[in-house]
């Protein structure tokens, strides 16, 4: 029997003693785990909130596995520190965030790993929900561990904790398992007849299993399924946008980049699937920043008609469409200027390596000329800025035809300097370290020497940043433990364990890398890591080899050879292609979206125009304003989301609800929304005040029913008046108006009290009616304790309804 943890139940309050307590609260905005479905799924991101539900593979999961009758799918991210500790302290274990299952009672306890440096977080996760770390120290009464994701291509340094890996792309075998294993689960079956069906699937590696042949979705260009959107995050996260996917592999080959080999053949989604997929998005989400995202957007054939298509669509409601990956070859101008029509998008080029010879050693052909003409064609049109990519450490050895011994910093650097000369720009570069990874052309490849990659970074860095660029530079040593993961064997395992069991936590994140602890971890195992980051023998097997990504290893040696000979391969991963590299086959194989979308897609578009700068239903200076004023509560999970968090969460539900708000005009367009004062962390409200301003007259029983519809958990409209504000009037903000407020508290000396207080924050609050200690505990339980009942205003200087005011003043 599954057992559940409620976090304000069994933590309340003491939540307020970590950062960010709405890490681990849920209630967000389409949630969809159910309990009682005979398969309970857990997917676990191995970081931090903000990261995992910025993560696209974690929505298709998630969002897939619980359309399934039998299956649930529940959501659960590492924990920090802080939470940690206050979880041991409490001896209550990691939960998920939906149904707040206990993730040791899960069935299954699945995991994505995008990132090597994100281990010690599956370790985390596993210790703190009481799940033994190894897989054979675990019994029948542990969930089944699975892990998917990139990073798994060498699944050896995580075989040690994982009971089996799923290699490749979910959609549609993966599902197709799992929906099968509900029904045995419904049927009686036990852990091990759902580890033996596991075991038998191409797809699945096991230890001890000789080969796994990584799944290819066929069916990409086409796909029918839901967008995945849900669940909506309430507090702001890293990538704090809607998603849509509208390319998968890349056609450029870049002879370094993992990704780029492993989601072979390129497949380009039709252009009326990502149409109908962003209207779905949009109207699911209410995100009004939509990324277009694969691994080179710019290779998206017809890409400035779909961009056209979408501008038109949705532009007048304020929503843009980014393309985060441009290959520099494909970026335009005109490109440029369509992206940005309703938000200004930066300029960014991933330059990687600066000389010809070098490029194409790593298979790229970008050159400085073409990068000048584009940012000084840019910078006539607006632009000021831009940033710049480069990696150290690329296996090319400062030899060719246009390089005699020339240094990777000194040739970084000319490159830079030359380019700042010819645009009269100045330039954020951000500049890496190589990393070789499996399966690719330089996986025989050794990485570069820690201190030699040091040197380079810190002259690149100082000698720059005297020019007047802003310069920053990873750190090398963060990326010797990145290539130890990426390329070790079983005992890697081992040596991961022990930096667990040392103190390393969220080791992806500078300000928690205890690069001390990893040091002397390093020292102690010297030869086996010089081993590991050492150059391979390309006749040796090597510890990935019971991965089969479908691309040949003859093609990759091939490669290999010929970034060698400063070679560049002038033939893409598209159609009809002459150089094979083993992935096309039988029902597999490469697609290009045929579909060039005009201004009238559909057919009932209405193809209106951006609206003004002035935010002006009727265009002049001084219109009239449609003005609502409402109310609202703020409890249970609600009441752990920060005022920030308040705004996004208004923002994104006014669209979701289809409510025709006002934006600001500017760089970054926001909805006119206007709040009379923040709440406190852990305060329950109930009867805030704000103001949205419309477009046309809204009844104010419309937007309380259709508000409440799309808003999270714990939100609730309470009231809505909707006034207009003539033209020439005074246009108060519900700030201006406040009078202070009535609280209710449960914690005071006296017992339970009502007050009307003038005070502007529960701070002034506390030392005005209960005074005493200001001791950290004291003051988290009697902030946790307090509602805030009414938000007054002033009228002739007494407290008063803010619905009489704003009757008073515009009836």
């Amino acid at each position: 029997m599954a057992r559940y943890i409620n976090p304000l139940e069994d933590l309340g309050g003491l939540l307020l003693t970590v950062e960010k307590p709405a890490r681990y609260t849920g209630g967000e905005y389409g949630m969809l785990a159910k309990r009682g479905a005979a398969l309970q799924t857990v997917i676990a991101f191995p970081d931090l909130y903000e990261l995992g539900m910025s993560n696209q593979a974690l929505r298709i999961l998630y969002n897939r596995l619980n359309v399934m009758r039998d299956v649930s799918c529940d959501r659960v991210f590492a924990p920090a520190p802080d939470f940690e500790k206050l979880l041991k302290e409490k001896n209550i274990p990691l939960y998920a965030l939906d149904t707040g299952i206990m993730l040791r009672d899960s069935d299954i306890l699945m995991f994505t790993l995008g990132y090597e440096l994100c281990v010690n977080a599956v370790l985390t996760i596993l210790d703190t929900a009481g799940i033994p770390l190894c897989r054979i120290e675990r019994c029948g009464e542990h969930p089944i561990v699975i892990a998917g994701g990139p990073c798994v291509s060498n699944p050896m340094p995580y075989s040690r904790f994982i009971d089996a890996f799923w290699i490749g792309e979910a959609e549609d075998e993966f599902f197709t398992l799992i929906e099968q294993l509900g029904r045995d689960k419904k049927a009686g079956a036990k852990k091990s007849d759902m580890i033996e069906r596991l075991a038998i699937h191409d797809s699945i590696w096991v230890h001890g299993k000789k080969k796994a042949v990584r799944a290819i979705y066929t069916g990409f260009s086409e796909n029918k399924t839901p967008a995945p959107v849900f669940p909506v995050p309430s507090m702001r996260i890293t990538q704090h946008h809607g998603v849509i996917e509208i390319m998968r592999g890349c056609p450029n080959g870049c002879r370094f980049c993992h990704a780029g080999i492993w989601y072979r053949p390129m497949r380009q989604k039709s252009a009326r699937a990502v149409f109908e997929e962003a209207a779905e998005c949009i109207a699911k989400t209410g995100f009004r920043e939509i990324s277009l995202s694969s691994l080179s957007s710019g290779d998206y054939r017809y890409i400035e008609s779909l961009i056209d298509a979408l501008n038109v669509k949705f532009g007048k409601n304020r929503i843009s469409f980014q393309l985060p990956s441009l290959h520099v070859s494909t970026f335009s101008l005109p490109i440029l200027e369509k992206i940005s029509a309703v938000r200004k998008s930066g300029l960014t080029f991933a330059v990687e390596t600066p000389l010809a010879d070098w490029q194409a050693a790593i298979n790229k052909a970008i050159n400085i000329d073409s990068i000048a003409a584009v940012v000084t064609e840019a910078k006539k049109n607006g632009w000021r800025s831009a940033k710049l990519y480069f990696m150290i450490g690329l296996p090319v050895d400062g030899t060719g035809v246009d390089a005699e011994k020339i240094a990777e910093d000194e040739a970084l650097i000319a490159f830079v300097m030359e380019l700042s000369k010819r645009t009269k720009l100045k330039f954020s570069i951000n500049v890496g370290v190589f990393v070789p990874k499996p399966h690719t052309p330089f996986q025989w490849s050794a990485q570069i020497d820690e201190d030699k990659a040091r040197l380079m970074l810190y002259r690149i860095r100082d000698v720059l940043k005297k020019q007047g660029h802003k310069v920053s530079v990873h750190d090398p040593f963060t990326a010797l433990v990145e290539g130890f993961i990426a390329r070790g064997d079983e005992r890697a395992g081992e040596i991961i364990e022990r930096a667990y069991n040392l103190g390393c936590r969220l080791d992806a994140w500078s300000e928690y890398f205890q690069k001390d602890v990893w040091r002397g971890i390093f020292r102690e195992h010297h030869e086996y890591i010089m081993r590991i980051s050492g150059a391979r023998n390309p006749d040796e097997k090597l510890e990935w080899d019971i991965i089969s990504s479908s691309v040949s290893k003859i093609y990759l040696l091939q490669e290999y050879e010929k970034s060698m000979k400063y070679k560049i391969n002038s033939v893409s991963c598209i159609q009809n292609c002459t150089d094979k590299c083993g992935i096309c086959s039988v029902g597999r194989s490469i697609v290009e979206n045929n579909m060039q979308l005009d201004n009238n897609y559909p057919e009932n578009n209405e193809k209106e125009p951006l609206p003004p700068p002035v935010d002006a239903p009727d265009g002049r200076k001084d219109p009239d304003t449609y003005r609502i004023l409402f109310s609202f509560s703020k409890e249970g999970r609600a009441v752990f989301l920060p005022h920030l968090a308040l705004i996004e969460v208004f923002s994104t539900a006014f669209l979701r609800a289809g409510i025709p708000v006002l934006y600001t005009s500017g760089f970054n367009p926001l909805p006119r929304l206007d709040f009379a004062a923040p709440l406190s962390l852990g305060i329950q409200a109930a009867g805030e005040i704000a103001s949205v301003d419309t477009d046309r007259p809204f009844e104010g029983e419309d937007f309380i029913k259709m508000l409440n519809a799309a808003l999270p958990e714990g939100i609730v409209i309470g009231g809505a008046y909707n006034c207009v504000i003539p033209s020439g009037a005074k246009k108060h903000s519900v700030a201006s108006l406040l009078w202070g407020f009535e609280y209710l508290s449960g914690n005071s000396p006296s017992g339970i009290e009502s007050d009307f207080v003038e005070a502007r924050n529960e701070k002034e609050y506390r030392r005005l009616r209960i005074g005493g200690g200001d001791s950290d505990s004291a003051a988290i339980q009697w902030v946790y304790g307090l509602s805030r009942l009414r938000v007054l205003a002033k009228s002739e200087n007494r407290p008063a309804s803010y619905f009489d005011v704003y009757q008073h003043l515009y009836s």
